[in-house]
């Protein structure tokens, strides 16, 4: 990446409408390059361009708060850490977090595939943030390869090793956010409930792909967006139908006592 590039880059965006949060203002501390350990078929920023899952500085923190200072006053319900890919791989993760909190006063969410949890330093790092929302799309590694398509060395038990351990140490609000593609048979429905039930998050959040996929990654797909709005080539994905999401979402909620958040968009 340039220095030309990086300097029109914005790593602030919104604010956007979060099914999750409400109105969240996003950070992006990946940068203009899509970078993440995962490429999820489904994912809204199209083909991701650098596939890994080595820890760096992609945008300097300072860069980061003068792009977060020109959105002030901040009128939003959180300001949550996601964009152009993984923001674990960030390796000033940690200090993004803090000073984020501190100069805005507002509540600091991380959306995550969680494949690094398996890392002391990033478990510490995400502990900082007031609510974390961690991908799980799949109860077999089977699944994980042909959905999520991860980089080399991330397999399920890994991911849930570090998962059970963030959640242990973690005192925030944790979600688990699921995204289905099709409806999941018996034999998958019980494992992903005796999961949950183990590691007892916060919420779960279901959904299933509204928002189109760019044909090639596409910067401004980190906000809110429709298939009819936009002027690059796209496709629509596969979806479970509500009825069927919500019957998976009420079976969760009345088998664990976990409250489920149910979703038709990303």
């Amino acid at each position: 990446m340039t220095s030309a590039t990086l300097s029109s880059f914005c790593s602030v965006y919104g604010p956007v409408q979060s099914w999750r949060y409400g109105r969240s203002l996003g950070i992006d501390p990946i940068g203009p390059v899509s970078t993440c350990s995962f490429d999820c078929v489904y994912c809204q920023l199209g083909e991701i361009e650098h596939k890994s899952r080595d820890r760096q500085i992609f945008i300097p923190t300072s860069q980061i708060l003068q792009d977060l200072s020109a959105f002030q006053p901040w009128d939003v319900d959180v300001i949550t850490l996601s964009g152009s890919g993984e923001p674990t791989l960030a390796l000033n993760l940690g200090e993004i977090l803090a000073l984020t909190k501190s100069l805005t006063g507002k509540p600091v969410g991380v959306l995550t595939n969680g494949a690094l949890l398996n890392c002391v330093e990033v478990r510490a790092e995400l502990a900082i943030a007031d609510q974390v929302s961690v991908k799980v799309d799949a109860v077999t590694d089977e699944v994980l390869r042909r959905v999520n398509r991860p980089v080399a060395g991330i397999d399920l038990t890994t991911q849930w090793q570090g998962l059970k351990a963030f959640r242990q140490q973690y005192s925030g609000q944790l979600a688990v956010q699921t995204m289905l593609l099709l409806p999941w048979n018996e034999a998958e429905q019980q494992a992903y409930i005796d999961q949950m039930r183990d590691l007892a998050p916060d919420e779960i959040q279901l959904n299933t792909p509204t928002r189109p996929r760019p044909l090639a990654h596409q910067l401004d797909a980190r906000g809110n967006h429709s298939a009819s709005d936009r002027p690059y080539a796209i496709r629509q994905l596969k979806r479970v139908s509500v009825s069927s999401l919500q019957a998976f979402g009420d079976r969760i909620q009345r088998e664990t006592g976990i409250a489920v958040k149910v979703a038709i968009g990303e």
